[in-house]
């Protein structure tokens, strides 16, 4: 309860401070509309199905990177500037970071589900499966802005943030799927470790 409690305070202290000045009301609107849907999910959640804390974490930077997406919007943060500077880049490369985040932080989510759940048998059709379900949502997002783009028109740019890039749909789809490998690569073990800690039976 107390890495959920402080999830939320950080979600709700980083809300406050965008939403005050953000670059584009909709598109904030938008870019946070995970976050705002993701928080009462994990409360309505926490008693039949507490997460590790190494995931409520993850959690935590992805609201962070959405967050900051909003504010700004993608093509216009100023990290991202920073790093096309010194990547030598042609466009604003921080959306990637927010669809590497896309894959990285949903692959733990399905990874923890999955295994708590007993739903897949063996490391190797377990991490298949999980990069199929980022995939899948990925390719859900990008229906999504497609969707978006028709109902808003013109008003649809700052939320699609292409940047003139007519690949940009699929190295988003690239981006996420890097973070899912990187994720299963990185934090599998750990992620094991605290799902163990966390079936296992507390004493007194």
């Amino acid at each position: 309860m107390k890495h959920l409690s402080a999830l939320t305070l950080f979600c709700l202290i980083a809300l406050a401070i965008s939403s005050l000045n953000p670059f584009d009301r909709t598109t904030w609107w938008l870019e946070v509309a995970p976050v705002l849907i993701a928080l009462p999910m994990l409360w309505a959640t926490r008693r039949r199905f507490p997460l590790t804390p190494l995931l409520y974490a993850c959690i935590g930077l992805h609201a962070l990177v959405l967050i900051v997406g909003g504010t700004y919007s993608y093509a216009r943060v100023p990290f991202g500037f920073e790093l096309q500077s010194w990547l030598d880049l042609s466009r604003n490369p921080y959306d990637k970071i927010g669809h590497f985040a896309q894959g990285f932080i949903p692959a733990l989510v399905a990874r923890e589900i999955l295994l708590r759940g007993g739903y897949v048998q063996g490391r190797k059709m377990l991490a298949f499966v999980v990069v199929c379900i980022v995939l899948a949502i990925s390719a859900s997002y990008e229906l999504i802005e497609w969707a978006a783009a028709l109902a808003l028109g013109q008003g649809a740019d700052e939320f699609l943030g292409t940047q003139g890039d007519p690949w940009d749909t699929q190295s988003d789809m690239a981006f996420a799927l890097l973070g899912a490998l990187a994720a299963l690569l990185t934090l599998a073990r750990w992620q094991d470790r605290q799902i163990a800690r966390l079936a296992a039976p507390r004493r007194g």
